[in-house]
Parts: C-alpha cells; sequence; structure tokens
C-alpha cells in the first residue's frame, strides 16, 4: 500500500512513502501527478477550487486552486475554510473509552496528602525571576558538597526558575495563573521536599505562597531576609539537607492504576501523527481512564476546527460550554494580538505535511481517546475529579506541559513526528515517535517506535504497549529523556498580562 484513505468522504489519502512521479496509488486508479513525500496529502478525486477538503472525514481547508486526482495537496493548493461549529450538547454517542480490564498497579511513593508519586525528587522554586540564579546555586552547591550521596532515594534536585514574578499587576488573570502554577509544583506528588526561594521585594510574595504548604516537606526563604547571595546558599543547603533526610525515608509501594494523571502531549507533529502515535496514545488514556486514572488533553489551539468532536464526548451541557468559552476567549486572545489560531502549524509540522490548524488538530485531538469529556480546569489548576479533562493552556510545548504538572500530572506522553528532546523533571516523559524514519534518526531520545501501525500492528496492540510503558515507567524504569539528563531548563509557566 503506497497511500492511506482514512475514510470513505475523504478528498485525499496520506502517502505512505516519498512517491515519485506517475505511482500508482491503488486508490481510486490514481498515480501520482508530481512527487509527493511521506506524510502528505495527494488528491483522489478532481477538486474544484474553493471546495472544501476532507480527510479524516473532515473539512482541513479548502482548495485554493483546481487540483486534480494525483496532486499533491500542500500549502500551494490549500488553505483555511471556516471549520464546523461545535455543538454545545452532551452526547455518548461517540464516548465509548475501554472497558475494563484487570486491576493494574505500579511501585509509587505514597505521600501524606494520600496522592502518589512517580519520582522522589527535592525542587528549588522561585517565586520570581529575581531568585532563579540563587536557586541554581542552592541546587549545585548542594550535589557539590555530595548531598545526594548520602541519601539514596532521593532522585535529585530540582531547581525551577521562571521569567515572572514581578513587573505585573498584583491581582487578576495573570497573577493567578502564575500563583496557580507555582503552588501546583509545590505540593506535587513527584516532590518529596522543596524549598521556595524568593527575593523579598517581588509582587509574588513567599509568604503568600506558603500558605497551606507548612508541613515537613516544605520550606521557604528569601535572599533579602537570610543576608545576601552567600548567606542565602548555605542556608538554604542546610534546608535542603532537613527535606532531603526526611524524602530518604520514602520507598516505593505498590499503588492503584487510578493514582495516575497522564499529561498528553504532542510537538514536532506531522503527517503521521494523526495515523500512529496519537490514535495509539489514545487507547492507552482509555485504559488508564478505565482503570479510574486521569488523563489531562490541553493545547487549546491546536483543538480548533475539531471542538465538535470533543463537545460530543461531554458528559454534561456544562462542560461543553466551559471548553467552547475557552475556544473563545482564545480567538479573542489571538486577534487582539494580531494572530490568527491558523498561524500554527509551525514550519515543521508544514514540513511533516500538516498544511493547516484544522488538519493539525483533527489528529491532535486523538491522543484523547474515547472516554467521556467529564472537566474543563483553568491552565494549573488542581484536577479534582479522575477521568478524562481538558486543561486550558498554549499550545507551546514546555509552558502546557508546565500546566499538566501543576495540575497534577505525575506522568506524561508526547508524541512527536519532527523529534522532540526536552524532558519535563520532576515528571517522567516517554516520547513516541510517529513514523520509522524518526526512531531510525533519532532513537536515542524515543520511547515507543509507533511507525510499524503502518505495516499492520493493530492500534489497540500499540495503544496496550504504550499503556504498559506508562506503568513501567511510573515503576522507575528511566525514560530516554531522563537518561540524558534533560528536565532543569523547561519549566515555563504561562505569562499573561502587561509587563510593569
Amino acid at each position: 500500500m503506497r497511500a492511506l484513505r482514512l475514510h470513505t468522504d475523504d478528498d485525499v489519502a496520506v502517502a505512505l512513502a516519498d512517491l515519485a512521479p506517475g505511482t500508482p496509488l491503488d486508490l481510486n486508479g490514481a498515480t501520482a501527478a508530481g512527487p509527493v513525500p511521506a506524510g502528505h496529502k495527494v488528491a483522489l478525486r478532481p477538486i474544484a477550487r474553493g471546495a472544501p477538503v476532507r480527510k479524516y472525514g473532515q473539512v482541513i481547508g479548502a482548495a485554493t486552486a483546481d487540483i486534480a486526482p494525483g496532486e499533491h495537496v500542500h500549502t500551494h493548493n490549500l488553505g483555511m475554510a471556516e471549520p464546523g461549529a461545535g455543538p454545545v450538547a452532551a452526547s455518548h454517542a461517540q464516548a465509548t473509552g475501554a472497558p475494563l480490564g484487570a486491576p493494574r498497579t505500579f511501585q509509587g511513593f505514597h505521600r501524606p496528602s494520600g496522592r502518589v508519586g512517580t519520582r522522589n525528587y527535592l525542587g528549588v522554586l522561585t517565586s520570581v525571576n529575581c531568585s532563579g540564579s540563587v536557586a541554581r546555586f542552592i541546587a549545585r552547591e548542594f550535589e557539590r558538597s555530595g548531598g545526594l550521596d548520602a541519601f539514596p532515594n532521593v532522585d535529585g534536585v530540582v531547581p525551577l526558575s521562571h521569567a515572572g514574578g514581578c513587573g505585573m499587576a498584583s491581582d487578576g488573570e495573570g497573577f493567578d495563573t502564575l500563583a496557580r502554577t507555582l503552588r501546583g509544583y509545590a505540593g506535587h506528588p513527584n516532590f518529596g521536599g522543596v524549598l521556595l526561594v524568593g527575593l523579598g521585594c517581588e509582587v509574588m510574595q513567599v509568604a503568600a505562597l506558603a500558605e497551606g504548604l507548612g508541613d515537613d516537606r516544605f520550606r521557604h526563604m528569601t535572599i533579602q531576609e537570610a543576608g545576601g547571595t552567600r548567606a542565602s546558599v548555605d542556608r538554604g543547603v542546610a534546608l535542603l539537607h532537613a527535606l532531603a533526610a526526611r524524602a530518604n525515608d520514602d520507598r516505593r509501594a505498590a499503588a492503584p492504576a487510578s493514582a495516575l494523571t497522564l499529561g498528553l502531549q504532542c510537538g514536532g507533529s506531522d503527517g503521521h501523527s494523526g495515523l500512529t502515535a496519537n490514535p495509539a496514545l489514545g487507547v492507552a488514556a482509555d485504559l488508564l481512564v478505565a482503570q479510574g486514572g486521569t488523563a489531562i488533553l490541553s493545547e487549546t489551539p491546536e483543538i480548533h476546527g475539531a471542538e465538535h468532536l470533543l463537545t460530543a464526548r461531554c458528559e454534561d451541557p456544562a462542560v461543553a460550554r466551559a471548553l467552547m468559552d475557552r475556544m473563545a476567549w482564545w480567538e479573542d486572545h489571538v486577534r487582539r494580538h494580531g494572530g490568527s489560531l491558523d498561524n500554527n502549524p509551525s514550519p515543521g509540522n508544514k514540513a511533516g505535511g500538516l498544511t493547516t490548524i484544522l488538519e493539525k488538530s483533527l489528529g491532535a485531538v486523538a491522543k484523547g481517546g474515547s472516554s467521556p469529556l467529564v472537566g474543563v480546569y483553568r491552565y494549573g489548576q488542581a484536577i479534582d475529579r479522575p477521568g478524562f479533562v481538558f486543561m486550558d493552556s498554549p499550545g507551546y510545548d514546555p509552558c502546557s506541559v508546565t500546566g499538566q504538572v501543576a495540575s497534577g500530572a505525575n506522568l506524561l506522553a508526547f508524541t512527536t513526528g519532527r523529534g522532540s528532546v526536552s524532558g519535563f523533571k520532576p515528571v517522567p516523559c516517554i516520547k513516541l515517535a510517529t513514523n520509522k524514519a524518526l526512531y531510525a534518526r533519532m532513537g536515542d531520545d524515543m520511547d515507543v517506535a509507533c511507525g510499524d501501525v503502518l505495516d499492520g500492528v493493530p492500534i489497540a496492540d500499540k495503544g496496550r504497549e504504550i499503556f504498559d510503558t506508562l506503568l513501567d515507567v511510573a515503576s522507575g524504569r528511566p525514560t530516554r529523556s531522563e537518561a540524558l539528563g534533560f528536565g532543569d531548563v523547561e519549566f515555563v509557566p504561562w505569562i499573561l498580562g502587561a509587563t510593569l
């Protein structure tokens, strides 16, 4: 098979390998009229200029020129079209999920809060950019002085610096979003202990952030109160030693799969993403939800044009309205800043065969499987119920992941067709390669190869493989990005509002 038609209503097929001119498509008797790269679209029938073009049985754009059968369909002859309106209704006709199988478990760290961690790190969290360097000095000095050698059950020290915390309004959407994010990390179950470091005079005050977090696993300080950089480093190292001694007593023990909250991500997507890794990850998400766990879909700009597939799965109309409210916010947000939701896909996405945001979104939502959508959350808002949920976020991967972790994700899965080399301490992230060429080229960065789906491996089987991998990683198996040392610079809170 040289090209794959995904739905009987489709006007295009996806090339499964590079097609030379004259290559028979084995579909509708068409042959390639010119070269078509793997992962790109090829027309199966005549398409008139202005006519809608369908893939996945859905509109992905409109033809900007007459297109003949066998022609390459991409940015030169395909543009945006108005997406179909998302129904604000609840219907479980498309929300099937997965049947409950035998109960599954993993080996995790049971915290006093009742939550379960998949890693046992110490965190050095910052309230403001001004304390970022000192936080790194503290972590480096603790490690340099052999602090970790004395605490073998501690996975490492993670300094988390960011660009915000001051020069901002002291209330409102931007302030609340950053505060939620920082508090979500401060109480995250993958930290056995957290030290919060501030400067002292910033808008995002340490004392306010620390309210309700003052147990034996949390400490806070400010550089100005401690007496400057050197004194702060000495004090911070001493506080980390106390936190490490407590965290070192923790041991992995059996926990139900329901204790897992999985962040679903895709980045560097290509024309194979919606065919292989994304739907396979959707199966894994359904398996987790069936076990009583939680799966978080995010990247709101990257569901534009596919909202109706999610609203049709909402458990009640209020959830559907909440999702559409977030989409309306984004449409207004990009308009006020002179942008367009179709500024996405990126150049790399387009090189991989994706042409419009409608096409990209239809493939991206496949990560969410088929379970009912039970809740819509703000960025970094604590997820307070199990099941398949949506958390509002930008499409920018590190920023979106940061919000998911703040909301409670203790495990991450990231599909990629072009390649990704990021990590997200303190949460392990498995990378899923959408195609064989990527896995052959960047195998040291990939955890699961999904290109064999196009060779006949059933999506359901690949989904179970991903689910088993997730349980192994949750139990302590290092991911490729962890083994390579990634995760120290990908903490990117969403900064909203004016910088003052």
